[in-house]
């Protein structure tokens, strides 16, 4: 699994308006393919009087599925602009559709190009790029006189706690940077003098907001 990757936050959609030509770009986090040529056909469905449904996808931890469909541009002024968008903002997983309203004046190649690129650049701003870190959930188990000083502890190093149980003994969920999962254990060994019961859990993804190491 990768450490990071950039993606969209939520399905979103803008409009923009060049040379009378309605230009609205959608879009959407996915999570496979079948999901990126899902949502294309539901904006087609939507907008099906539209002039052009133009879109692209990028899907997979190494953008393995990729595809792009100009549907009646001429070749590469619509679709390849899409996909282009998406890579250089180096998102993955997402799905952008962009669609157009002709308004009775030509763009021309270089044009629609631009329109385009532009139409996806204003679906990514809708829909909000977000980063997901890969944290490492582990699990330690103390006894309530620990609680306190390692709530406090945690907080000061920034590392996320996914949740708290209270039985006979405390139960929290840490979630340090996968990458810290290690070390991180080690670091609660030594900090609560062994006294701890660790056990290393999944791994998940988290959107970033601040990290920092244990």
């Amino acid at each position: 699994m990768l450490d990071s990757y950039r993606t969209l936050g939520e399905p979103g959609s803008k409009e923009i308006v060049i040379k009378k030509s309605r230009f609205i770009g959608h879009g959407r986090p996915v999570s496979s393919e079948a999901e990126a040529v899902a949502f294309i056909e539901e904006i087609k469905k939507l907008h099906w009087h539209a002039t052009h449904n133009c879109s692209a996808y990028v899907v997979g931890e190494r953008d393995e599925f990729q595809k792009q469909s100009d549907d009646g541009e001429p070749s590469g002024t619509a679709g390849k602009p899409i996909l282009e968008v998406i890579k250089h903002q180096g998102l993955k997983n997402v799905a952008i559709v962009v669609t157009r309203y002709y308004g009775g004046i030509m763009l021309g190649a270089g044009g629609l190009i631009r329109a385009y690129t532009d139409g996806a650049v204003a679906a990514i701003e809708a829909a909000g790029p977000i980063t997901n870190m890969l944290h490492q959930e582990i699990i330690v188990e103390v006894d309530y006189t620990w609680y306190g000083k390692l709530e406090n502890e945690l907080h000061a190093r920034g590392v996320l706690v996914g949740g708290v149980e209270f039985t006979d003994r405390v139960t929290l969920t840490c979630l340090p940077l996968a990458a810290e999962g290690e070390r991180f254990m080690a670091w609660m060994t030594d900090f609560t003098q062994g006294q701890a019961v660790i056990v290393a859990g999944e791994s998940r993804y988290v959107t970033s907001t601040s990290n920092a190491s244990a």
